[in-house]
């Protein structure tokens, strides 16, 4: 069987499972020339065909300004499948990363990663696309997870899918599902080209490290390969130091347990049901108090750079004595949160309790203590 099925098989495995494509979506695709996002191209291509939604490809490349850049035979292939080929001027990268690189060996890569994000943003706004496909595979998912937890302390990679609020714009990942050696295999029968990379970096990144330590597992090890690409969904079997997280107060029957996982999830709603209070946004750290094993009440706060804004803290049987050990705990406390200069109370019913505590009225109805 010819490899492109395989690659439009997994495709459409991680459309049912992330749900990538909708009805008259318009997909930027990006284009690096290289042989995953020519894949990529090629194969959605090849999947509008049968796909049961109706959507658009758009591909772009972004002229960063490295030197020898060339889109003509990239444009020329694209052009070979029906496509048009978006080239877009974002020169001024290339001249950015040289004055961040200082007397460093490499061009900074992170700050490389950011900007092309922002240019891509912009650009996808600017032919009017409401997503953004990458050619990021399945193997590049275990390196990023592996970098991230040697470089960066964290058990995490790349989501399949990411939606911009600001934007507007969703990134997906369709090969998410693929091998990287499916792709090499996929370019090869189908005759599509690759183009070198013209970024100075190539060939010298941590992820070409990650890529070589793999191989050298991988051939030690050959399960592992299937077990690293398993570990990624496998969400059942996910045990980590975070999920028993109780951050007592000290000399106190009374802990802080962060919401994490679904289950959390269902018991903070149904408290939060009770309580009448079931509004609350993503970005807000979510906890619920307990007492002992018991869960008494909820708590959502946002942390800013000076200060940590309380927008509920409540309980399903009210006491002030529970209030201020838990309010007392998120003055002091340093060890768990961020040192903030002062701490903010929404709008609340229990203004004149929190003024005896030392808060003071400050703007459209939220109280304030400073702390330093």
């Amino acid at each position: 069987m010819k490899t492109i099925r395989t690659i439009l098989g997994q495709i459409r495995k991680a459309d049912q499972k992330f749900s990538f494509f909708n009805e008259k979506d318009r997909i930027m695709i990006g284009v690096s020339g290289g042989k995953d996002s020519m894949v990529l191209l090629y194969a959605l291509s090849k999947y509008q065909k049968f796909n049961c939604a109706n959507f658009e490809i758009v591909p772009a490349i972004l002229d960063l300004g490295f030197p020898g850049f060339d889109a003509a035979e990239i444009e020329k292939y694209v052009s070979s499948i029906g496509l048009k080929l978006h080239v877009i001027d974002s020169k001024e990268v290339y001249q950015i990363l040289k004055a961040q690189q200082k007397d460093a060996p490499h061009l900074p890569c992170s700050i490389c990663s950011r900007m092309k994000k922002a240019a891509i943003n912009n650009v996808a706004r600017e032919l009017n696309c409401n997503k953004v496909a990458f050619a990021h595979h399945g193997d590049d998912a275990v390196e990023t997870l592996m970098m991230n937890q040697i470089f960066g302390g964290r058990f995490a990679t790349f989501q399949p899918k990411m939606f911009l609020e600001r934007s507007g714009i969703e990134f997906i990942r369709p090969l998410i599902l693929c091998h990287e050696d499916q792709i090499i295999k996929c370019a090869k029968e189908e005759g599509i080209p690759a183009f070198p990379s013209h970024c100075p970096n190539d060939g010298n990144t941590m992820r070409a490290e990650m890529k070589q330590m793999l191989k050298e597992i991988y051939q030690k090890y050959p399960m592992a390969k299937k077990n690293y690409f398993s570990m990624l969904e496998n969400y059942e079997k996910e045990t980590l130091y975070y999920q028993d997280y109780y951050f007592k107060i000290e000399r106190k029957d009374l802990s802080l347990h962060p919401v994490i996982s679904l289950k959390d999830s269902l018991l903070e709603q149904r408290i939060r049901s009770q309580l009448k209070i079931n509004n609350f946004d993503d970005d807000r750290q979510r906890f619920i108090i307990y007492k002992i094993n018991k869960p008494i009440g909820v708590l959502s706060m946002k942390i800013t750079s000076n200060s940590r804004l309380i927008c509920d803290l409540e309980f399903l049987r009210e006491s002030k004595k529970n209030r201020q050990i838990v309010l007392h705990y998120l003055e002091t406390t340093i060890e768990h949160f961020d040192l903030a200069d002062a701490v903010i109370l929404a709008k609340s019913n229990h203004t004149e309790f929190y003024q005896s505590l030392g808060y003071k009225k400050a703007r459209q109805g939220e109280l304030i203590k400073h702390l330093r």
